[in-house]
Formats: C-alpha cells, sequence, structure tokens
C-alpha cells in the first residue's frame, strides 16, 4: 500500500494573496506544514500541488517535492485529483497548505494501517467544537453522522437543530481528509451535486451520490490562516514552541 500526502497551494486567494508563501519566523508557510508532514513514517512521500511558479520557486529552494497542476481546478480534491493522475499511489492524504500548526500525530488516526476494501474510500478527520460561537460560524462546516460515523450530512447551519435535547456535541470537518485513487477518479467524472454548491463542501458529492465518507474525531486542532493577525498568532505559538527566526533564502 502506497500512501502519499498532497498539500495543495494556491497563490490566488480572495482574502490574502501569496498566503503560502507568507512569511513565519523567516520561512514560508507552506514549509511548516510541508515539514511536520514528512515526519509522518506511514507516508511514502510529501508533495505540494500547485499552480503557481512563485510557489515553484519556493519549493525548489527548501527541498520541497512540488507537482504542477491547472489553474481551473475550483476545489483542493480537484487539485489532488490530478496529481493522482501523475503520481500514482494507493491512497492520498490531503493536508492543507494554510494550517502551519497541524500535528503529524494526528495522520496517525485517519491513515488506516491496510488497503480498505472500499475502492471508493474516503475519510475525514473532525474536532469537536467547544465555543457556541464557533457553531454559528458559517466558516466551520458542521457534520453529522450515523452510528457507524458516516457522514450523513455536513453544512455551515449548525446541525443537527437542538430542540429535543443538548446532549450531543457539535462537530466540524478539518482539511485532513483521505482518498483512494478510484474515489478521486469518481469525484473528477461525477458533477457537482446539489448539496456540494449550496454548502460548498466537495465531500458531499459522494455522500449525495451514496458513497461512504468515515468521519474520524481528532483531538488536534490547529490554526487556519487567512489573515494577517491569523499569522501574527501562529508565530507567536511557535516562538512560545522553542522555535526560532530564520534567516530568509533567497
Amino acid at each position: 500500500m502506497k500512501t502519499i500526502a498532497v498539500i495543495p497551494a494556491r497563490y490566488h486567494s480572495s482574502r490574502m494573496p501569496g498566503k503560502p508563501l507568507a512569511d513565519i519566523l523567516g520561512r514560508p508557510m507552506i514549509w511548516w506544514v510541508w515539514q511536520e508532514a514528512r515526519k509522518c513514517k506511514a507516508l511514502d512521500g510529501v508533495v505540494i500541488a500547485t499552480d503557481d511558479e512563485r510557489i515553484a520557486r519556493a519549493c525548489e529552494t527548501y527541498g520541497m517535492d512540488y507537482c504542477m497542476t491547472s489553474p481551473d481546478h475550483d476545489t483542493p480534491t480537484g487539485r489532488i485529483w490530478e496529481v493522482s493522475t501523475k503520481l500514482e499511489a494507493d491512497l492520498y492524504l490531503q493536508v492543507m497548505g494554510d494550517e502551519p500548526l497541524i500535528n503529524v500525530a494526528a495522520f496517525d488516526l485517519i491513515l488506516p494501517k491496510t488497503l480498505p476494501e472500499d475502492p471508493y474510500y474516503v475519510a475525514v478527520l473532525t474536532n469537536i467544537m467547544e465555543h457556541p460561537a464557533d457553531v454559528i460560524d458559517f466558516s466551520n462546516q458542521k457534520v453529522v453522522t450515523n452510528a457507524a460515523r458516516e457522514i450523513l450530512m455536513i453544512s455551515r447551519s449548525p446541525i443537527p437543530y437542538p430542540k429535543g435535547t443538548l446532549d450531543f456535541e457539535y462537530e466540524k470537518v478539518t482539511g485532513i481528509q483521505l482518498y483512494s485513487r478510484q474515489a478521486l477518479a469518481f469525484y473528477h467524472d461525477t458533477p457537482k451535486s446539489m448539496l456540494e454548491k449550496a454548502e460548498e463542501n466537495d465531500m458531499m458529492r459522494f455522500v449525495e451520490n451514496g458513497h461512504k465518507v468515515h468521519a474520524i474525531v481528532s483531538p488536534y486542532k490547529t490554526v487556519s490562516v487567512d489573515t494577517p493577525k491569523d499569522l501574527e498568532l501562529v508565530a507567536r505559538i511557535l516562538t512560545e514552541r522553542g522555535e526560532s527566526r530564520q534567516p530568509a533564502k533567497s
């Protein structure tokens, strides 16, 4: 069984252009994600998937493997599908490039010991939400599952609605997701589904078409960088962990 981690890295961002190259203690943000991911011994490789020459040059400067992809992908999953057509593996682990505080221990929760029997295998790590403000934040995509921990629905609205009880925990999906090669091919060959369009979550394409998406709760939480304030927070946390500023490479 061969498993590759893919870090999608798009230069153009509506809220923070050039985000993958944002400086954090002298290194580009994407380096922090890459260097943590490569600590995972269960992975056979870590590759950055980008459509921008500036990110490609940064990869070369810091010795990071990368794969050039089309600029036409509108989702990270689409970009990972293209990687799967160029780099052969059984499983592809999505690791978002704007989460520089990821903990590689989380990978052990989602990576199977043996190749899953389901040829369309899809899984995602989730986090329990602890603050009411997070539950009503539409950027947090809430998830409900059946008893087997298979996803029933992903929504930006607070689900489930607490009409009869408050005896449950709200969960949100994270950027750590796992796809089989055949699942990615299905994703590419299948039109966007109705709920996927409404909620803007591409895993709903699998759910709406009858494929299982496994939700695995992770205690490891991180910070998604969307603003300069987020960058400052990440730099402060890394400094508290003992990381020091490095001279930037040219």
